[in-house]
C-alpha cells in the first residue's frame, strides 16, 4: 500500500489532489505497512474533511503523503505501534472521531469536552491511572509549579519511592494558533506567530515556516541568506544545549559547572543578539532570505567571541565528566534503549542518544546543509549520560560549523520577498531543531490562502519518552530526568 504514497523531498510542494487518495481501510493499511518497514510517522494533518498523513524515511531521505476522508471511529493503533499514541489522541480533539481500542484515549490537550464548558480544561477531566496496595501511592505535581516554568501536571504512581508509572497531562494553555493561521494569506503577523511558537526555538519554527513559504511560492534565497539562517540555527542549538548542561549539573547539586553554563548560555544568546538584536533570533529569518547582514567587522567580532565562550564551556562541562559523583547520577539514571526510542518515535538529542541516528541536516538536508555537512552525534547508553554527552558533542560541532561559515560567506546577493503561495499546494518542511525535528505542514486552497497548517514540535514525539525514562527510578531522580529531556509546553500546546 505504501507504493501508492506521493513521494517528494524536504520543502518540495506537491498539488493536493497529487497526493493519492485511499479508501480508509487502505489508508491505515498503507501506515502499517510503512511503519513496519521501518518508516516514522512526521505528522497526521486535517485538511478540511480529509485526514493526510507524512511518513519519514530517514535513509533515502523522502516523505511519502498519502490522504483519505475523515472518519467516525478510527482503529487505533497505538498497541502495534506506540509512536501513534499522540497523534491518534491529537485526531479524538481535533475531529471529534472516536478510537476504538487505544489503550488509555487520554486528553492530550484538554479541549473542552462535548456539551461541558469552554473553560472546563481542568484536572478532575483527566482519568489517570490508578494501583492499589501497601506502600502504593500517588504523587501530584503541577500545573503550577515553584519555579518559573510553563503549566503542566505530573501524576506518578509509586511503590514507596519507586515510580511505577509517571502520566503527563498538558494542555493548559491552547492557544490556538494553527487555527488562527487558516484562511490567512501569509503576512508579517503570521511569522510573528512561528517565532512564538516555542520561545527557545524561535529560529527553528521561523526557519520551518520560510522554508515551506518559499516552497509554496517558488521562491530562491541567496547562497549567503542561507548561510546566515543556518549560523543562527546553531546558535540557538548551543546556547540551549549549553543552558541544559548547567542545569543537569544544577539538578545533581554541582554547583560550579551550573553557574558558568547558566552565565555561558547567555553569552551565546549575546552572539545571537549582535546578529540580529534579538537575543532569541526574532527577526533574522524572514522570507525569502535573512532581516540583518554581516559585515567584516561583526564577522571578527562573532567569531572570536564564539571561541572564547566555547574554551569556558569546555572548561566548565569537563568538570562533569571529571567528578564521580556527578557522574553516579548521570549514569544508569533514566535509560531508554534503542527499540523503545524507535517504537515511541524519539527524535534529537533523546533518540541520538540510544543510538538511533537520525538529524534533518544529514537525512533531509536544506539550504545551507545541502552544501555543508554536520556528522550525526550518537551515543548508545541511553541514560541521562548519553543525553548529555550527545549534546556536548553538538556543540562542538555546531561551533566548528558557525566558525566554518562565518570564515567563507558568500557574496550579497539581492533578495526577493515572496508573493502569494500557489494554489492548492502541500509541502512539508522539516527543520533540526535543538530538540529534534521540527515538522510544518502548509496547505493552501483556491487563492493560494492557507486551508491548514499543521506543526509538529519535536516535545511531541518526546514526551512520552520522558514518561518512560523515569519509571523504575527513585521518584528523587525524576528533575534530572526530566531536564536531561528539557521538553517544551508551548511547542505542544498550539
Amino acid at each position: 500500500m505504501i507504493n501508492r504514497a506521493a513521494v517528494v523531498r524536504n520543502g518540495e510542494p506537491i498539488a493536493v489532489h497529487d497526493v493519492h487518495y485511499l479508501d480508509f481501510a487502505d489508508f491505515q493499511a498503507a501506515i502499517i505497512s510503512g511503519l513496519d518497514a521501518g518508516l516514522f510517522v512526521a505528522a497526521l494533518p486535517v485538511v478540511d474533511n480529509e485526514i493526510f498523513v507524512v511518513l519519514r524515511h530517514d535513509q533515502r531521505g523522502r516523505l511519502y503523503l498519502l490522504r483519505t476522508k475523515r472518519v467516525d471511529v478510527w482503529p487505533s493503533l497505538t498497541t502495534q505501534f506506540p509512536q501513534m499514541d499522540p497523534f491518534e489522541r491529537e485526531l479524538a480533539e481535533e475531529c471529534g472521531l472516536r478510537l476504538h481500542d487505544h489503550p488509555h484515549p487520554t486528553p492530550l490537550r484538554y479541549l473542552p469536552r462535548p456539551g461541558r464548558g469552554q473553560d472546563d480544561r481542568h484536572i478532575g477531566s483527566h482519568d489517570f491511572l490508578q494501583a492499589a496496595g501497601e506502600e502504593m501511592h500517588e504523587v501530584a505535581v503541577g500545573p503550577v509549579h515553584a519555579g518559573i516554568i510553563e503549566p503542566g501536571h505530573f501524576r506518578f504512581l509509586c511503590h514507596g519511592e519507586t515510580v511505577f508509572h509517571l502520566e503527563i497531562s498538558l494542555g493548559f494553555q491552547h492557544r490556538g494558533i494553527e487555527a488562527a493561521l487558516r484562511g490567512s494569506i501569509p503576512n508579517r503577523r503570521m511569522l510573528m506567530l512561528m517565532e512564538t511558537l516555542a520561545g527557545d526555538t524561535t529560529v527553528g519554527h521561523s526557519l520551518a515556516h520560510c522554508h515551506a513559504l518559499e516552497a509554496l511560492t517558488g521562491s530562491r534565497v541567496p547562497a549567503r541568506a542561507m548561510d546566515i539562517r543556518a549560523i543562527a540555527l546553531e546558535l540557538e542549538r548551543i546556547a540551549n544545549h549549553v543552558g541544559d548542561l548547567g542545569a543537569m549539573a544544577m539538578d545533581v547539586g554541582y554547583a560550579t559547572t551550573a553557574s558558568f553554563c547558566g552565565r555561558l548560555r547567555g553569552a551565546f544568546l549575546n552572539i545571537t543578539a549582535l546578529l540580529c538584536g534579538n537575543r532569541y533570533g526574532r527577526g533574522i529569518v524572514l522570507p525569502g532570505g535573512v532581516g540583518h547582514d554581516l559585515d567584516n567587522h561583526l564577522i571578527s567580532e562573532m567569531a572570536a567571541l564564539v571561541e572564547k565562550h566555547f574554551s569556558d564551556v569546555t572548561e566548565a562541562v569537563t568538570l562533569l565528566w571529571n567528578t564521580p559523583s556527578v557522574m553516579a547520577r548521570f549514569e544508569e539514571i533514566g535509560t531508554i534503549i534503542r527499540k523503545q526510542a524507535k517504537d515511541l518515535g524519539l527524535v534529537g538529542p533523546a533518540a541520538r542518544a540510544c543510538g538511533k541516528e537520525m538529524d534533518n541536516r544529514v537525512d533531509f538536508p536544506i539550504g545551507s546543509y545541502r552544501h555543508h555537512h554536520l556528522p550525526v552525534s550518537v551515543w548508545f547508553t541511553g541514560d541521562v549520560y548519553g543525553r548529555a554527552l550527545v549534546r556536548w558533542l553538538e556543540i562542538k560541532r555546531s561551533v566548528a560549523f558557525i566558525l566554518a561559515r562565518l570564515q567563507d560567506l558568500p557574496g550579497r546577493e539581492e533578495q526577493i520577498t515572496p508573493g502569494r503561495p500557489a494554489a492548492d499546494q502541500c509541502v512539508v518542511s522539516l527543520v533540526e531543531g535543538w530538540r529534534g525535528s521540527i515538522c510544518h505542514v502548509a496547505v493552501t486552497g483556491g487563492e493560494g490562502e492557507i486551508r491548514t497548517y499543521k506543526v509538529v514540535d519535536p516535545s511531541f514525539h518526546n514526551w512520552p519518552g520522558l514518561a518512560l525514562a523515569v519509571r523504575g527510578e527513585g521518584i528523587m531522580d525524576f528533575p534530572i530526568c526530566n531536564k536531561s529531556f528539557n521538553l517544551s509546553y508551548c511547542g505542544h500546546d498550539l
